[in-house]
């Protein structure tokens, strides 16, 4: 049943939130990812392909094990953005936004009249029928579900405008794209690209909206620490369980190195 978002909750009181990127298919993995004591899990539907019914195992297993469930678009689908919120999903990161009016596009999509042009249906997302229809408009009208994700020089430009718009709490930075689309090269740690995350943090900043945290070194997190940043994306799961894999395998194969690294 629909509810305030706890993680939102956390970054207005100034706290801390952490999260991941799962593009791996599994319930059990989220279950797996909530109980390392994550807050939130983007449901990756930009570059992976899931059917419907394993997305909702995905949600009911988030659910269950109290971890907030985003999921990431690769483009605004208004239709879409509707069935997804009727299914409990409680933030729509759209990935590469380049104007403000896709994020206007997406807010008219995610809210009903007369805020948005969002159609209405009963079911789980109001408890079926434990929260009465006025009721749900109202509080789904409150929330801040639409999570603009900056991945290009356009996105760059746009972005006063877009942290300008009503109900802007989080922006997300994809610095592997921002990298590709300045000519980089897939070279996220560029320090063309990294000038251009410190910017993107500074005009969040400025306008009062949190900038979410992607840190790739122990230097980029000690700058994102000094700069008192809340929100942080730990990474992409399947990159994460093939790190954690190899440094074990090779601890085993080397251990007098492990044991020399714990020193």
């Amino acid at each position: 049943m629909l509810r305030t978002s706890r993680v939102f909750q956390r970054l207005s009181n100034a706290q801390s939130i952490h999260g991941v990127l799962n593009s791996l298919p599994s319930p059990l993995l989220c279950e797996m990812i909530a109980a390392a004591g994550y807050d939130f899990l983007i449901l990756d539907l930009e570059h992976q392909l899931r059917d419907g019914e394993e997305l909702m195992h995905c949600l009911r297993a988030c659910e269950a094990a109290g971890i907030s469930p985003w999921v990431r678009l690769p483009e605004v689908d208004g239709k879409l953005i509707g069935r997804l919120l009727d299914a409990g999903v409680e933030a729509i990161v759209l990935s590469r936004v380049e104007c403000v009016e896709q994020v206007v596009e997406a807010q008219r999509a995610a809210y009903f009249p007369p805020r948005g042009q969002r159609g209405i249906t009963g079911g789980r997302s109001t408890g079926f029928g434990q929260l009465a229809l006025p009721e749900y408009i109202d509080l789904a009208n409150r929330l801040c579900p639409i999570v603009p994700m900056i991945e290009s020089a356009a996105g760059l430009r746009a972005l006063p405008a877009i942290v300008a718009l009503p109900d802007i709490e989080l922006v997300m930075e994809g610095a592997l794209d921002l990298a590709l689309d300045l000519g980089l090269g897939p070279n996220p740690m560029h320090p063309r690209a990294w000038a251009a995350l410190q910017d993107m943090a500074t005009v969040c900043r400025q306008a009062d909206v949190a900038f979410c945290a992607n840190p790739r070194s122990a230097s980029q997190h000690a700058h994102w620490q000094a700069q008192g940043i809340a929100a942080w994306l730990a990474g992409e799961d399947r990159g994460l369980l093939l790190a954690a894999l190899k440094e074990r395998l090779s601890n085993l194969q080397h251990p007098s190195e492990a044991i020399k690294n714990l020193k």
